[in-house]
C-alpha cells in the first residue's frame, strides 16, 4: 500500500470512528447515566482508533470524546450532574477535565497496543489496549477531577472526609469495572475481527 493509499485509508477509518464517537454521544448508546457519573462506552472507538491508526489516530478519537463530553456539561447531546456542576464553578476547568484526559487516554494507546501486540495475539494484544482504555480513561479523569476542582466546595462535598484513594475508588465503583470489563471484550473482538479482515496492520 502506497503513501496516498495509506493517507486515504486512515482518513476513511478515523471518519467511521468520528461517526460512531458522534451517534455515541448523541444517542444512549454512549452513556449509561447513574448517579453523578456516568457509564461511558465512548472508550471503545477510542481503543480502536488508537490500534487502527497508531497515537496520533487514538488523541483524535480521544479529542472528540472529550469534546462531546464538556459539550455534555452545557446541556448538548445529553446531560451531566457533574459537568454542569464543575462548569458553574470554573468553566475552563471543566474543558480541561473533560478534554484532555481524554487526548491523553487515546494517545498513550497506540503506544500500549504497539507494546502487546509484538507480544501477545491479535485478540489478547486488542482487549487488552481496551482494559486501558477504561482505565487510563478512569484514572485521568479522577485525577484531573480532584487536581482542578479537589479544593472546591462540591468536590469537597463529594470526598466527605475520605483519604483521596479511597475516595476515587468506592466514587467509581461499579461504573468503571462495568466499563473495563466491556471495552475489554468488545474492543477485543472488532479489534480481532477488524486484523483478521486487513484493516488493521
Amino acid at each position: 500500500m502506497n503513501n496516498k493509499s495509506l493517507k486515504v485509508r486512515n482518513f476513511v477509518i478515523l471518519g467511521l470512528i468520528a461517526g460512531i464517537l458522534l451517534l455515541m454521544a448523541y444517542t444512549p448508546l454512549g452513556y449509561l447515566n447513574i448517579g453523578p457519573l456516568a457509564i461511558t462506552f465512548n472508550t471503545i472507538p477510542v481503543a480502536i482508533a488508537a490500534i487502527a491508526l497508531g497515537p496520533k489516530g487514538g488523541a483524535a478519537a480521544g479529542a472528540i470524546f472529550g469534546l462531546t463530553s464538556f459539550l455534555q456539561c452545557i446541556g448538548v447531546g445529553g446531560t451531566s450532574a457533574m459537568g454542569a456542576a464543575l462548569f458553574n464553578i470554573q468553566p475552563f476547568l471543566a474543558f480541561v477535565q473533560r478534554f484532555v484526559p481524554r487526548v491523553l487516554d487515546g494517545f498513550l494507546l497506540g503506544f500500549i497496543y504497539r507494546f502487546f501486540r509484538e507480544r501477545c495475539q491479535s485478540y489478547l494484544a486488542c482487549a487488552l489496549t481496551g482494559f486501558f482504555s477504561a482505565f487510563l480513561n478512569t484514572v485521568f479523569f479522577m485525577t484531573a477531577l480532584v487536581l482542578l476542582f479537589g479544593n472546591t466546595e462540591y468536590v469537597q462535598n463529594l470526598i466527605a472526609g475520605r483519604n483521596i484513594i479511597v475516595f476515587i475508588c468506592t466514587f467509581v465503583g461499579i461504573n468503571a469495572v462495568f466499563e473495563m470489563v466491556s471495552s475489554t471484550l468488545i474492543t477485543g473482538a472488532i479489534g480481532a475481527a477488524l486484523k483478521k479482515a486487513g484493516h488493521i496492520r
